[in-house]
């Protein structure tokens, strides 16, 4: 182990050798044993493991796209922490009308810290991998792209049926989500989604923020559909 993930577990997690960890690499799991750790002031630090055993990882069959509106980025990265921890596989940031420009134009230079947060938060939830992160898209060009079989589209229409009747009766193990930003879909927008073949689909009542909707929805769907 190298680069920021040594100095991580070498200095603050203080590794010693013996101690054993789970190690990934993306495709399976091994259990390891540390063998030395070498911290260094200069150069590359350094952990060697010998590997003990393979882990058996389960996951689930559900896979989950979930398109979400750019909002502010606290709030943004709220979302991505919390999808990685419910299963989500890939993630599609959206340019909606109604986003911030300012978000938008500064939304590329973040891409690298949200493959970070994606990265710590698979490794929290001991998740074999964290989902894909697709670059920025126009609203449209993410309902036109997406290929799952269920694809659902939050809704603030009052005749949008519940995300309840929405699922009853399904058993797709690919679904898409998508979550709009603050102040909604446009009409536009509502138009592209139906003639990509998503289902309005809303959550009550209540005008929830977009890091609720994404935490309702998905355990929402994660109960429906899930193992």
């Amino acid at each position: 182990m190298r680069g920021d993930a040594a100095e991580h577990l070498g200095r603050v997690l203080r590794a010693e050798p013996g101690q054993l960890y789970e190690l990934s690499d993306g495709q399976r799991v091994w259990l390891g044993r540390v063998e030395s750790v070498g911290l260094l002031k200069r150069g590359e630090n350094r952990i060697e493991f010998s590997l003990v055993e393979a882990v058996a990882v389960r996951e689930s069959a559900l896979q989950v796209d979930l398109l979400i509106a750019l909002v502010k980025f606290d709030r943004f990265e709220w979302c991505l922490e919390k999808a990685t921890e419910l299963g989500v596989r890939n993630i599609v940031p959206i340019v909606a009308a109604r986003s911030d420009k300012a978000l938008v134009g500064a939304a590329e230079k973040r891409h690298a810290r949200w493959e970070k947060i994606l990265l710590e938060s698979a490794q929290q939830s001991r998740r074999v991998r964290p989902p894909k992160l697709e670059t920025a898209l126009k609203a449209d060009a993410a309902f036109a792209g997406e290929r799952a079989d269920l694809k659902i589209l939050l809704s603030e229409n009052a005749d949008a049926p519940s995300i309840r009747n929405v699922l009853g009766g399904k058993s797709s193990n690919f679904v898409a989500l998508a979550i709009g930003p603050e102040g909604g879909w446009t009409d536009a927008e509502l138009d592209a989604a139906r003639v990509a073949g998503f289902s309005e689909a809303s959550l009550g009542q209540l005008i929830l923020r977009t890091e609720t909707a994404v935490l309702s929805a998905l355990a929402i769907v994660n109960f429906a559909l899930g193992e």
